[in-house]
């Protein structure tokens, strides 16, 4: 391994000066996707502070290329109140493998089948406030068949050129982390 990864091993480890204790713990609310939890942490200067966070079961999602291609969902997001294009993705259920979630999100909103799914890279959205996990998969061998949305799952499947997609990332008009992290890790690692 190279000097610089051992830099970055090290900047990782444990540090009692920046470390922050749970003194106390309470669940203020309880959804089916998340929960919010109100922390109480002792800072290494003795002083106390309140951490509010969001527990997430987490998700996964699929880089998926076709002749150049990467697919993408185009869907309105509540949350931002305007249209986003993300990668295929959805959340783990209980118990779910990720990259068992990771295929079947891929089929439901998209049709699409790999042959095989290939981690690309983990990635926390949000860590000042959530757990949320996201695996990011690259697909290989895909086949199209129908697609099975959820209910009450509108979304549209776009196909844009993967110079597009990046330069889209570079512009700010794809700034889904998630979809940012895997195209950006596939076109890293010579996948794009």
């Amino acid at each position: 391994m190279s000097e610089g990864l051992d830099v970055i091993r090290r900047a990782l480890e444990h540090d009692e000066a920046l470390y922050e204790k749970v003194v106390s713990s309470k669940t203020e609310w309880e959804g089916m996707i998340f929960s919010v939890e109100r922390q109480e942490v002792e800072l290494s200067d003795g002083s106390h502070g309140l951490r509010d966070l969001v527990r997430h079961h987490g998700g996964a999602g699929v880089v998926a290329v076709m002749d150049g291609r990467v697919c993408l969902v185009r869907q309105y997001r509540v949350a931002l109140d305007r249209m986003t294009l993300e990668i295929p993705a959805g959340k783990v259920d209980p118990a779910e493998p990720r990259d068992v979630c990771a295929a079947r999100e891929l089929t439901e909103e998209t049709g699409l089948v790999a042959d095989r799914l290939e981690l690309l890279t983990e990635a926390y959205g949000a860590p000042g406030f959530t757990n949320e996990h996201t695996s990011v998969y690259y697909a290989h061998g895909l086949t199209q068949g129908p697609s099975r949305l959820d209910e009450g799952e509108f979304l549209n499947v776009v196909w844009v050129d993967v110079d597009d997609a990046i330069e889209a990332i570079r512009l700010g008009l794809i700034d889904d982390a998630k979809t940012v992290t895997g195209i950006l890790a596939a076109k890293a690692y010579g996948m794009l």
